[in-house]
């Protein structure tokens, strides 16, 4: 069930950053929304699809994804990001903080889950 949450997540985070380039987002800013939805529409497959050792790495690559990803956010919010600032009132920002910081959670309770059960497996 946390995987597929996570992939969610991960797809969710991705369409967002999608969305706000088809609005309009162009520029430096504008393309990397484009990797940013890639990356997150990518991996969010990946966690719907792979199994093993690639789909715990995808859920490492998830987890640092998010991370990245909220942490680029909140750093334009407050200090800017390669002179890009940005206002909570802009579109998706409060939707983008939340959905993001629930996607760390959950992805750091996946990449667990799946360590776990891989160890128990071995032993």
């Amino acid at each position: 069930m946390a995987q597929y949450a996570s992939a969610l997540l991960l797809i969710a985070a991705g369409g967002i950053h999608l969305f706000l380039v088809l609005i309009g987002t162009g520029g430096f800013l504008g393309v990397t929304f484009v990797l940013n939805a890639v990356a997150g529409i990518a991996l969010g497959i990946g966690m719907f699809v792979l199994r093993g050792t690639m789909l715990r790495l995808t859920a490492v690559l998830g987890l640092l994804f998010m991370i990245a990803s909220l942490g680029a956010l909140l750093t334009a919010l407050t200090v800017g990001l390669f002179g890009i600032h940005t206002s909570w009132s802009d579109t998706l920002a409060p939707h983008t903080v939340v959905v993001e910081s629930i996607g760390v959670v959950v992805l750091a309770v996946t990449t667990t889950m799946l360590f776990r059960s891989s160890r128990a497996a071995r032993d």
